[in-house]
């Protein structure tokens, strides 16, 4: 059931979105200082490619104040604007039946893109 759902989100918008993550991460890792906040897209990207079947996670790798800047900086400057689109596409999904599996997977990319650091993406 994974498999099908995430080819059906790959077709209606996925592939696309990770793409715009993938491009991302590449812009931000042209500079030494933005190669952290480039491997945070790079792990937006695989989630939003393949979301059915994974989930979310905290990780306790002990990045303490240095993960909290991340996500202060990864906020202002772009995670706001991302998790808005995925709540708009969310509320949107959830219109319909059908939808509503997508849009809950819009809703844990809120999580994700608004605070990327200190999580990790594991298989369900």
């Amino acid at each position: 059931m994974n498999l099908i759902g995430n080819l059906i989100w790959l077709i209606f918008g996925g592939f696309i979105s990770a793409m715009a993550y993938v491009f991302g991460g590449f812009v931000l890792c042209i500079t030494i200082i933005g190669i952290p906040f480039g491997l945070q897209c790079f792990k937006l990207a695989g989630f939003v490619a393949w979301p059915f079947g994974s989930k979310i996670v905290y990780a306790n790798n002990g990045g303490g104040c240095l993960q909290t800047i991340g996500n202060i900086i990864w906020l202002f400057s772009g995670g706001c604007c991302a998790a808005l689109s995925h709540f708009v596409f969310g509320c949107l999904l959830f219109i319909t039946i059908i939808g509503i599996p997508f849009a809950r997977k819009h809703f844990q990319l809120i999580e994700l893109s608004m605070l990327p650091f200190g999580k990790k993406i594991v298989s369900a």
